[in-house]
């Protein structure tokens, strides 16, 4: 199976230079950004299944992953 990755310069590369501003200079944008990048780190084991975890876990990690990405490409455009 190939593993999709879903870091934020893959997701927006357009919005690279904006996602860096707010990396140093927004403390909210950096505890998301980071929480987001461990949480997909942590996905993309569960889909590789070097963690082998229970499919609801994995569906539950994925929305919570969703919810983060929306609200950074909130803060990005806002």
């Amino acid at each position: 199976m190939t593993i999709e990755h879903h870091d934020l310069a893959h997701e927006f590369p357009h919005l690279r230079n904006r996602i860096h501003e707010l990396k140093i200079g927004n403390n909210h944008f950096r505890r998301l950004f980071d929480e987001y990048h461990e949480l997909t780190n942590d996905i993309e084991h569960m889909e590789a299944e070097v963690d082998p975890v229970a499919t609801r876990t994995e569906e539950q990690a994925k929305i919570r992953r969703v919810h983060l990405k929306d609200e950074l490409y909130q803060m990005l455009c806002g």
